[in-house]
């Protein structure tokens, strides 16, 4: 089993309140999302593993288990084109859960009109297949988010 654990502090509000209907239909995966404390943050890795896709605004750790989990730093961030993020990692590299990943501010985010919700979702995975997934309550960055089997 996995432990995937939040790369922000936030609330937890579930994929259904995410404004994209790709993420709130869960048409990605299955997972959760935060609606993140606005202020300037690194987005931690949610699990350990191998960089396998970075943007600034997205970034994806597969396990050792070749479980992919994706977190999106916002939503339509990717219009930003990269400004307001730094990225911390290289594709490639191998990451520690908790780990740095990509500097950014979400007041920044939603200041440009962007939303600055984040899903975190568990990549080519059944909804049954998670459990104990937060959807409500306060989070702390690398507090549980969900457990993958």
């Amino acid at each position: 089993m996995t432990s995937v654990t939040s790369p922000l502090a936030g609330r937890a509000i579930g994929l259904a309140a995410v404004p994209d209907p790709v993420f709130s239909g869960a048409m990605v995966g299955p997972g959760t999302a935060i609606d993140p404390v606005r202020e300037p943050s690194d987005a931690l890795a949610p699990v350990d593993g191998i960089v396998v896709s970075l943007h600034p605004h997205a970034f994806v750790v597969v396990d050792g288990e070749g479980h992919g989990v994706l977190t999106h730093l916002g939503i339509d961030t990717v219009q930003l084109n990269g400004e307001g993020f730094e990225l911390l990692v290289n594709k490639g590299d191998t990451v520690q859960r908790g780990q740095a990943m990509v500097r950014w501010d979400p007041a920044g985010v939603e200041a440009s009109g962007k939303s600055p919700i984040c899903p975190v979702v568990a990549l080519e995975a059944t909804a049954d297949s998670l459990a104990d997934v937060a959807e409500s309550g306060d989070v702390t960055a690398g507090g549980s988010l969900f457990n993958w089997q």
